[in-house]
């Protein structure tokens, strides 16, 4: 079959022909519907120095991914053409974290673990391979893989950040997201369907603040050496219960401690690699600091709920499989408003 693989660090993405993998017991084979292209992917090819990650190369890109299952292996009873999403980090399934659902956490697996499309083969191919039935979600009627896939990241991601801070954004209360690209998009839908506060949203871009304010968001701020003025005029001087950041620049970073309120919280999801000094003259009185880390199995069963119902939806467009690279490079110049998926040709 055909797959885009990681050949090696620092080095673009490359089609290669492979073989179909055949599930093992507990195993499923899950025919490919959807393949998100996810920015972190970018700091994948580019960014990461070799022996950052203890991966070998190659593998087959894409970690947000959905499909049907096609083949199972001994044990597990699943019906071939069952529409799945595939929940992405792929724990030990018995440490305590685990046990709760919380396999993004996983306390028995050390440093980076391997998972589809981040260290093990993904979702960018024809078939998958999921080594675990229950890392599979049933689609409710009305999503699509297509639709789910990017879910499975881009929405899940930023739904745990904010389920953090969701007992601080109460009605009155303000939420601000940094960064209105694939995950920002749905942190805003997710805000206004599972809170009561006020969303402000920043960005540089001004189609990004469009897109922001087509999704709900309440106010729109340029990503500014003042931004942080226009979050405390929205806020009448408080600052905002919750930042999301969703860039995690040392720009962004600042923007976030100058806005957020005296104990509120700011939750670091992007990549950008950027340093929040925190100090007691520094930081509001009372601010918590969470960077966080994917989201829990339970938290992917309730974002496609609310996918069923209408509340949060990918901005999607597609690119079929053999013109996966242009997907990836579309990415990265920026020109994809909300989340580029990689369908079967």
């Amino acid at each position: 079959m055909r797959a885009l693989r990681l050949v090696d660090w620092h080095h673009d993405p490359e089609f290669a022909d492979v073989g179909v993998p055949e599930p093992g017991p507990g195993q499923v084979l899950v025919r490919m519907g959807g393949a998100g292209v996810c920015h972190s992917d970018l700091h994948l090819l580019h960014d990461f120095p070799p022996g950052l990650l203890d991966w070998p190369v190659p593998f087959t890109l894409g970690h947000e991914n959905a499909g049907w299952v096609h083949t199972v292996g001994a044990g597990v009873d699943l019906e071939p053409g069952l529409p799945v999403a595939v929940y992405g980090p792929w724990g030990c399934g018995s440490c305590h974290t685990c046990a709760t659902g919380a396999e993004n956490y996983c306390a028995a697996v050390p440093g980076t673990w391997t998972v589809a499309g981040l260290g093990a083969d993904g979702g960018m191919a024809e078939y998958l391979l999921v080594p675990s039935a229950r890392f599979l979600v049933p689609l409710p009627d009305g999503v699509s893989p297509v639709d789910a896939a990017p879910l499975t990241d881009a929405a899940l991601t930023p739904y745990h950040a904010i389920a953090k801070a969701r007992p601080l954004l109460t009605p009155g209360a303000t939420a601000v997201v940094i960064g209105i690209g694939g995950l920002g998009h749905l942190a805003v839908q997710i805000l206004r369907a599972t809170t009561d506060a006020e969303v402000i949203a920043i960005d540089a871009k001004p189609d990004a603040l469009e897109l922001a304010k087509a999704c709900g968001a309440d106010h729109l701020v340029h990503a500014s050496a003042c931004a942080e003025d226009a979050v405390r005029n929205f806020t009448r001087g408080a600052g905002a219960a919750a930042v999301v950041d969703l860039v995690g620049s040392d720009a962004t970073l600042a923007i976030a401690a100058k806005s957020v309120a005296k104990g509120g919280q700011i939750l670091i999801v992007g990549l950008g690699g950027g340093v929040l000094p925190v100090s007691l003259l520094g930081t509001p009185y009372g601010v918590s600091v969470t960077p966080t880390y994917w989201g829990t199995r339970p938290e992917l069963h309730e974002v496609l709920r609310l996918a069923a119902r209408g509340d949060v939806r990918a901005q999607v467009r597609t690119w079929p499989l053999s013109a996966a690279t242009d997907a990836y490079a579309a990415v990265a110049a920026g020109t994809v408003p909300g989340r580029a998926v990689v369908v079967p040709d």
